[in-house]
This record gives structure tokens, sequence and C-alpha cells, in this order.
């Protein structure tokens, strides 16, 4: 078993290398799990250009990212360094517009045009 530290140094790695980033149970294009595949279905539809880190191919970093955030489920979205949180709190604020916010306050481009039309669809 690796140093923690060691895990822990990759993952702000990761964290620090790309705008938005999502420990996910799968990838953007093949979801393993029902809440990843939600979350990354918002991002892609969106147009939110993100890294998908696929925690079911890295026993460290699945363990490793739930000590990091102090958060118990994955998936986990970041968004220029911070932690935004997991499918119900991403979920919220797509519905919220607290997303579209956050992304023109982080400087992240998306589609404004496709946020709402999931506002729309489940008004």
């Amino acid at each position: 078993m690796s140093d923690n530290t060691d895990t822990k140094a990759r993952i702000q790695e990761m964290i620090d290398a790309n705008d938005v980033v999502l420990f996910m149970k799968g990838t953007k294009d093949m979801p393993q799990c029902g809440f990843s595949q939600r979350v990354a279905g918002v991002l892609n539809y969106i147009g939110v250009d993100f890294k998908d880190v696929n925690v079911l191919a890295d026993e460290e970093i699945r363990q490793g990212i739930k000590d990091f955030s102090d958060w118990p489920t994955i998936p986990q979205l970041y968004v220029k360094g911070e932690f935004i949180g997991g499918c119900d709190i991403v979920t919220e604020m797509t519905l919220s517009g607290e997303l579209d916010q956050l992304l023109e306050q982080k400087g992240i481009a998306y589609s404004k045009e496709a946020a709402d039309k999931i506002r729309e669809a489940n008004a």
C-alpha cells in the first residue's frame, strides 16, 4: 500500500492541472454509475470542458479522494481547485442557476442556453 501523502499529492496535481475535474465512477463517455452519469451528463450537455478521473481504475484515488475532500461519496466535482460537491449538490446548483454563476465567476466556458434548457425541462 502506498503512502497516503503520495495519493493526496496526485489528487492535488489533477485538481491544479485542470480547471474542472470530476472524480467519477467510469469515464465521461462511459459512466459506471447513475450519479456519475448525471453529473457528467450535465457538464457534457452544457459544454463544460472537464477532466474525468475514473476512480474505479485506481483504488488509491477512489479512497483517497474521499479523505481529500472529507466527502463520503463519488462523484466529486472540483472547479478551479474548489470542491463543489456531489450529484445532489451539482443537480441543485444546475436547477437554481448557481452553477452558471459559479462557472461565470471562475471564468469557465459553458453554454448558458443549454443550462437554461435543463432548467426549463425540470421546471
